[in-house]
């Protein structure tokens, strides 16, 4: 059965909206029904970049490409200039958006996206936020992404915070219109306009950011202005630090806090938080396997990307994906500590930079900090560190050096403090 009719049957009886955007209501026999000029002359097997948002147009162009069995590239304007390398990198063939279709002449072919095409199965490339390195084009196959959704969950009214173009994003969007669940679209992805949006529209289930929840904080609108529908606030995409959660927690003692983990290369895991308050989950699911090696998270699973259109497969010959990421382990439950690039060996002393922005963390009026390693032709490496004060004006450095001299061993201590305001990409975290 096409992925329109299926989500048109788990509808047909709901009198409620699927999606409030712009603050309207609007109902899955709107979107079902729309018409498309743009999707005609696309057909099977097509790679199509669709730029927009969660608005009703794109939902319902994103769904129709899906029956199509096209291969889709969901794209937000925050990227436009990289956008002319993602079509390069993905064969795009096909442009939409608002409403409007181009097309691309090319000769460039990709193996996988061939491999794709004989199955007959639809497709979706994303891209990797790039941090440390070009963004690779991730291949995913959409019957194996949507596979996980054939189990009903319990129905929410979900804000969708991460974007158009994030995995989690695209995950959050598929629960809600499997589980019969609304998804509210704020207007902006600024605190007063997430927290505005979750008041006006009695959102259950708020999945941000640790880079949101502490700007969040630093507004001063905790407790106050959190609504009582809110019930759980989900995170992840990047390592939360234990001062921000315990804080939250103390001060929303009626918001359940659920770490998330996922990677876009494997999708978003099913996994439990030890509690509300731990660091600690489970990762769980059907054919998921894990292990630890040197002290690396590795994930084996079925429901995993094609593989890269633009770099080596990162599987080993045996399907395990190392994730990179540092973990602590305790009856069977994981805490994520850092990435392995955080490693800084000094005089062949080795530590994390996030056991270094872990203690900083505690410092008084901190909203962000990075702990950057640097080459020294004497001790191998030192670390530097960049911070943003609440108030920079009050900032007083002197104590700060005597905090960090009091909770630091020597060669952890930073040789360089940087006072900046952090570099937030527009997935809402760290750069």
């Amino acid at each position: 059965m096409a992925l329109l009719q299926r989500l048109s049957k788990i509808w047909e009886k709901e009198k409620k909206a699927f999606l409030i955007y712009k603050d309207q209501e609007i109902y899955f026999k709107d979107v079902y029904d729309f018409q498309y000029e743009e999707l005609h002359g696309i057909h099977n097997g097509d790679v199509v970049a669709l730029i927009g948002d969660y608005d009703p147009r794109t939902i319902s162009c994103l769904l129709k490409l899906i029956d199509l069995k096209t291969i889709i590239v969901p794209l937000t304007n925050l990227t436009t200039k990289q956008h002319d390398q993602f079509f390069d990198v993905a064969c795009v063939d096909f442009v939409i958006q608002k409403g409007e279709l181009s097309k691309r002449i090319h000769n460039k072919k990709n193996d996988k996206i061939d491999k794709l095409r004989k199955l007959n199965h639809a497709g979706l490339i994303a891209f990797s936020s790039g941090t440390t390195s070009s963004p690779k084009a991730i291949l995913h196959d959409l019957s194996l992404f949507l596979s996980k959704f054939s189990e009903p969950q319990k129905s929410l009214k979900t804000l969708n915070f991460l974007l158009f173009d994030h995995v989690g994003g695209l995950n959050t969007l598929f629960y809600s219109l499997f589980n019969n669940g609304t998804t509210v679209i704020p207007n902006e992805r600024t605190v007063d306009s997430v927290i505005h949006a979750c008041t006006k529209h009695e959102v259950e289930l708020l999945p941000t950011t640790p880079t949101f929840l502490r700007m969040l904080l630093m507004s001063g609108c905790v407790p106050e202005t959190i609504p009582s529908t809110l019930k759980i606030i989900s995170y992840g995409t990047e390592i939360m630090d234990e001062l921000t959660l315990t804080t939250l927690c103390k001060l929303l003692p009626q918001v359940d806090f659920r770490q998330t983990y996922g990677v876009s290369e494997l999708g978003v895991m099913s996994i439990k938080s030890e509690a509300r308050s731990s660091l600690f989950f489970k990762i769980g699911g059907y054919g998921v396997k894990t292990r630890v090696k040197n002290n690396v998270l590795q994930i084996k699973t079925a429901k995993r990307m094609i593989g890269y259109l633009n770099s080596p497969s990162p599987f080993d010959k045996n399907g395990w994906y190392d994730t990179r990421d540092i973990v602590q382990k305790k009856n069977g439950l994981f805490k994520i500590i850092g990435r392995d690039s955080d490693i800084i060996n000094v005089s062949g002393l080795k530590f994390m930079a996030s056991d270094v922005e872990r203690v900083v963390m505690g410092y008084k009026d901190i909203l962000f900090a990075r702990v950057i390693p640097k080459n020294n032709p004497i001790t191998g490496q030192h670390c530097e560190i960049k911070i943003q004060s609440i108030n920079e004006s009050l900032f007083d450095i002197k104590d700060f050096k005597v905090f960090m001299s009091k909770n630091l061993q020597p060669h952890m201590i930073p040789r360089k403090i940087t006072l900046e305001d952090a570099v937030i990409g527009h997935r809402l975290k760290r750069k």
